[in-house]
């Protein structure tokens, strides 16, 4: 973003800085040039933002009769209302590109947005609006904010689907709606996709419109602002029967109709849905030829998520023999083949565009790194998940490989990401940093001084390691909650709640983790009692010790504030944290509450496990158990255990890269009995030991589900017990040579099974080097 030095020498009040300008008594000019809507939508939006932040109406004036004005006019305009436009910077000459620049004329201010076409006048707002700091009867912009810039990606937009899976969305009313996206187009977002079509979805009562009505909606909105309104249209039926075509074409082109503005559909290939591309494509072209009729400039696009080889190969093959000029573009998304391959084999004509999951923090496409195992199975995967640096780095890596993104998301946890994505999308130079200020300066409209912007950065690195090991979590819990008493006027504010949320939910897991943990290593304790207590009396005790989790909570005013922000974020945006009280479609879908209380030890495990070794047959089988049971993580001197998926408990594991990370089972609704280290899980971790006796014997033992094809120092070793179901286990003997010079890595090959379900597939969850 290219910035422009700004002399001015002004003689203003005492409060007013060098390179400020006071805006508070500023009119607002217009050019008569900006087209119909988005001359009234910039107006509009101007008035209503500026007002919410000041209660003072910013009067619009045809006339120069203000001593200061903010003029929003064309690089295209000569003249605004007789006076003459400075000469504009090449970015206003790009499409969607704009400058801000402050002249001084006489006894005159203005600061000029001078855009290079109608959508550009639209994003200078915008950009005015998020850099100038506001408060009661008070606007001021400082100067080091001039600029002249253009995007650097066409496609920059988020796809907020009208869907009862949705956590939020689909609470919402059509005011919400519009706000919510007249704010991402303030952080420079041209494109919106929604999600029309739905199979079998029972409406909740607090749906306030129908699916085709808010979309409409959604549609005009679209319209208005002049951005792009995308649809994401699966087939999940069998596109080879006739009936099911025909009816599916109709369904198409009666929402085509329907809609005010359509600028692309989007059909993913085969996820959802299972149809070879032979019949997809056909019906594409069957299906861009009615899009023309009503939508004449709108694109078709395809995602090959989902095809099998074979699949892949015969839709290029019909790209390079049919050189259709109906078809648009490429969506790599997840399940798709890998971006830069895409990009190489589709030809320059079409047009690339990633569809990044942010939303998502396990069994997702870009799972949150570093992350505590007591996160993953309480927080699950739609958590408020602010995290703008991984966010920034994942579409800076991938960004040139494309003309842009819309994202996946699947409701407003993901807010942060969202600005962060639109932002570095029109200029990946931007410095994470400064999006988060603006970010908290636009919706908050708090002070510097108060550095609430480090306190979201906090959050994210709550994220970063071990909870117990990570003492930034009290610091920035304290923070904000100083923060929640500085600031009462924002209890009202749906971001900030969920921010504060995070920061109470965040210390109540890592307080219980710590608590809860130390409860199970009283339990071990107890066991090894066992041999002379007898092992009922040792189970017993051990069991009531964990279960003191149960019967006290030295968290439980943490705990209340959670339920508290809870119940304040249903009502505000419909935010559903839970599928009983507040309507959720399924506990993967946002519902931290139904979780906030999951055991961070083993004692449900623990209870399952006694009850199998009181039905043993002898005491030293019970005895034999309960040995295996309490020395499960403490394997011995000269012996290690790696929890491998968690980061408190895997000393040897190598991470490759930013994006390896540990993923979640999904059993029971999340409400597993299993094994804590059960339920997270690795297809291929790498292992480090150093230390090891170069004539000691080891062997390695592996707990899992599947298969486990172990790879020592590079060579692959057969195992000596190999057993495959689930927290059973699998051995192989260590050779001298393997630990000669005193280290050993341990690498795994991925099984070859992409003809099982993801849940049925090899895991590996804990590994033992065991000392003989």
């Amino acid at each position: 973003m290219k910035k422009i030095s700004c002399f001015i020498f002004l003689f203003l009040p005492a409060l007013i800085f060098a390179g400020q300008i006071d805006l508070s008594k500023a009119s607002l000019l217009v050019s008569p040039a900006t087209k119909s809507p988005v001359r009234e939508t910039v107006i509009r939006m101007m008035q209503e933002e500026t007002y919410k932040r000041t209660q003072m109406q910013l009067p619009l004036a045809e006339n120069w009769k203000a001593t200061t004005v903010i003029a929003v006019v064309l690089s295209s305009d000569q003249y605004l209302y007789g006076q003459p436009v400075p000469a504009s910077a090449e970015e206003t000459k790009q499409a969607e590109g704009f400058q801000v620049i402050q002249t001084t004329d006489g006894g005159r201010q203005t600061l000029w947005l001078i855009a290079a076409d109608d959508r550009g006048a639209i994003f200078a707002a915008g950009y005015l609006l998020r850099t100038a700091s506001m408060s009661k009867k008070k606007i001021v912009f400082d100067t080091k904010y001039a600029v002249a810039t253009a995007p650097e990606y066409s496609l920059r937009g988020h796809q907020l689907g009208y869907r009862t899976t949705a956590n939020t969305y689909d609470a919402w009313t059509k005011e919400q709606f519009e706000q919510y996206i007249r704010e991402l187009v303030i952080f420079g977002v041209n494109s919106i996709e929604t999600i029309p079509f739905h199979e079998n979805e029972k409406i909740p009562d607090f749906m306030k419109e129908t699916p085709d009505e808010m979309n409409r909606f959604i549609s005009d909105v679209c319209r208005r602002y002049d951005i792009d309104y995308w649809m994401w249209t699966p087939a999940e039926g069998k596109l080879s029967d006739p009936a099911y075509y025909a009816a599916e074409k109709k369904r198409h082109v009666d929402f085509y109709q329907l809609c005010p503005r359509i600028d692309a559909v989007f059909f993913p290939g085969g996820d959802p849905g299972n149809n070879h591309p032979r019949y997809v494509m056909s019906f594409l072209k069957d299906l861009a030829a009615e899009l023309k009729k009503y939508h004449p400039k709108a694109g078709m696009w395809l995602s090959l998520q989902g095809f099998s080889d074979e699949q892949i190969d015969y839709f290029y093959q019909y790209i390079q023999n049919e050189d259709p000029e109906w078809f648009t573009g490429v969506v790599s998304g997840p399940g798709s083949p890998s971006m830069s391959d895409t990009r190489a084999r589709l030809p320059k004509k079409y047009k690339h565009r990633h569809y990044p999951d942010i939303t998502h923090t396990v069994r997702c496409q870009y799972p949150a790194p570093n992350w505590d195992q007591a996160y993953a199975l309480t927080l699950g995967r739609e958590p408020v998940n602010p995290d703008p640096f991984y966010y920034a780095e994942i579409h800076n890596r991938y960004a040139p490989l494309t003309d842009g993104f819309l994202t996946y998301s699947d409701g407003t946890h993901d807010d942060l990401n969202k600005v962060v994505w639109s932002m570095c999308g029109w200029d990946t130079r931007t410095d994470v940093t400064e999006i988060v200020e603006q970010y908290v300066r636009f919706f908050f409209g708090t002070q510097p001084s108060d550095h609430v912007a480090d306190a979201v950065l906090g959050l994210a690195n709550n994220w970063n390691g071990a909870v117990e090991r990570n003492g930034g979590i009290e610091m920035t819990f304290h923070r904000w909650q100083q923060l929640e008493k500085a600031y009462p006027q924002l209890q009202n504010n749906w971001r900030w709640q969920m921010f504060v949320l995070r920061a109470y939910y965040d210390t109540y897991v890592r307080r219980r983790k710590i608590y809860e943990q130390g409860l199970e290593k009283e339990a071990n304790q107890i066991l090894a009692q066992a041999p002379f207590i007898g092992a009922e009396k040792a189970m017993q005790q051990a069991l009531d010790k964990v279960n003191e989790a149960d019967r006290s909570n030295p968290s439980a005013a943490i705990r209340q504030k959670i339920v508290d922000y809870c119940e304040i974020l249903f009502h505000s945006i419909g935010y559903q944290t839970s599928v009983e009280k507040y309507g959720a479609s399924g506990k993967e879908r946002g519902c931290i509450l139904d979780f906030v209380d999951y055991p961070l030890n083993n004692r449900w495990w623990l209870a399952d496990e006694f009850e199998i070794i009181r039905q043993m047959k002898t005491p030293e089988e019970q005895l034999a158990r309960i040995e295996i049971i309490r020395t499960w993580d403490d394997p011995g001197k000269g012996s290690y255990y790696d929890n491998i998926s968690n980061i408190s408990q895997s000393l040897h594991l190598l991470t490759k890269s930013l994006y390896d990370a540990c993923d979640v089972a999904w059993w029971d609704d999340g409400m597993s009995r299993k094994r804590l280290s059960t339920q997270l899980f690795q297809k291929s971790p790498v292992l480090l030991y150093k230390d090891l006796d170069p004539n000691g014997r080891y062997i390695i033992r592996i707990a899992g589900e599947g298969d486990a094809l172990l790879r020592v120092n590079g060579e692959r070793i057969a195992p000596i017990v190999y057993n495959k179901e689930l927290e059973t286990c699998k051995d192989f003997l260590i050779d001298r040579k393997y630990v000669s010079t005193g280290q050993m890595t341990v690498t795994f090959d991925i099984p070859e099974e992409s003809h099982l379900n993801w849940r049925r597939q090899s895991k590996i969850c804990d590994i033992w080097l065991l000392k003989q």
